[in-house]
C-alpha cells in the first residue's frame, strides 16, 4: 500500500509586505467599517445625544459618536440595537465609569494606563 504525504508540495514565496502599506490599508478598512455603521446609526437614531439630549447640526456632527453598548465594534446589527449616539463628553463619561468602577472595587490591575 502506498503512503501518501499531506504536506504542501511546494511553498509559494510571498512578496515582502511594506509596513507603511499594511498600516495604511488597515486604517482605510477601519474608516470604511466605522463610516458604514456611523451613517446607519445617525439615520436610525438621529443627530441627538442619547444621554444628555444635545442636538447636533451638520457643522458639529463630528462631535457625536456611535457607542457600542456591548463594547464589540464588530457587532453591528442592521436594526442598530447595539448602538447609541453619544456626544464626545457623554461617550468619555461612559468609558471612564468602567475604569473608575474597576478602581473602586479593586479590580484595577493598572493595564489601562
Amino acid at each position: 500500500m502506498a503512503t501518501r504525504s499531506f504536506r504542501p508540495s511546494g511553498r509559494k514565496r510571498r512578496r515582502p509586505v511594506d509596513l507603511d502599506t499594511l498600516v495604511r490599508e488597515a486604517a482605510e478598512a477601519g474608516r470604511a467599517r466605522r463610516q458604514g455603521y456611523r451613517e446607519r446609526s445617525l439615520a436610525l437614531h438621529g443627530s441627538i445625544c442619547a444621554r444628555c439630549g444635545r442636538e447636533f447640526e451638520p457643522r458639529n456632527l463630528h462631535l457625536l459618536t456611535v457607542h457600542h453598548k456591548d463594547g464589540n465594534h464588530d457587532n453591528n446589527p442592521p436594526d442598530g440595537s447595539n448602538w447609541e449616539n453619544l456626544c464626545v463628553d457623554c461617550h468619555d463619561d461612559e468609558h471612564s465609569r468602567g475604569i473608575l468602577g474597576d478602581y473602586l472595587t479593586g479590580k484595577d490591575d493598572g493595564s489601562r494606563r
